[in-house]
């Protein structure tokens, strides 16, 4: 009964450590093999004590490298648009817009991992035990200045599920994603930001 118990440990172990290499794996596979994709996606703010502050939802499209779209539905109306030179961020209430240089906004961000063309130049990978039905991945970037400290990427699969986010401050933010279809055609017109009319607009 003894070396059967050992044995039952050492084939779980092989299967734990097998699923935290293919977390890091598909990671890995989704920067490289997916160069467009869309997802409809539900964001939660929760605050360093656990405390959950806001919930938005909306649509996410993107492709490589690059270009990215988040379009915030609920509860307000927000425009994230990178069109390959600039980040264009588009607040509908207030009818203001703001555009900052891409190499200054996007860097060591998750807006790399998810239209950018490479990974591992600024970010430390590393597996993580499966949880909530996902495995996951780290991705800790390399420049100690950045604006987050961690990112923690879920996947179903190969599929993209989740990405977690740790500011300096201690605070989450999490992006789950649904319907998403990886390598999807996506029109080239919507990574293009037209500032609405009447719109104020400030350059970053």
């Amino acid at each position: 009964m003894k070396f059967r118990s050992l044995m039952v440990g050492a084939v779980l172990a092989t299967t734990l450590v097998v699923a935290r290499a293919d977390a890091v794996d598909a990671l890995r596979g989704f920067v490289r093999d997916v160069k467009s994709g869309k997802a409809t996606f539900v964001q939660t703010v929760i605050s360093a004590d656990g405390t959950k502050k806001k919930s938005s939802s909306g649509e996410f499209e993107f492709s490589r490298p690059n270009r990215f779209r988040f379009a915030y539905s609920k509860p307000y109306q927000q425009l994230v648009v990178a069109d390959g030179q600039k980040v264009w961020i588009y607040d509908a209430d207030l009818n203001q817009a703001s555009s900052r240089r891409l190499s200054q906004a996007l860097g060591n961000t998750p807006a790399a991992l998810l239209a950018g063309a490479a990974l591992e130049p600024q970010f430390t990978l590393a597996a993580l035990p499966p949880s909530q039905d996902l495995e996951w991945a780290s991705a800790t970037p390399k420049a100690a200045d950045g604006a987050f400290t961690e990112m923690r990427v879920g996947f179903r699969g190969k599929e993209l599920a989740a990405i977690e986010i740790t500011d300096s401050f201690g605070q989450r933010s999490r992006l789950d994603f649904s319907s998403f279809v990886a390598n999807a055609p996506v029109a080239a017109e919507l990574f293009v930001f037209k500032l609405p009319a009447g719109a104020d607009l400030i350059e970053q």
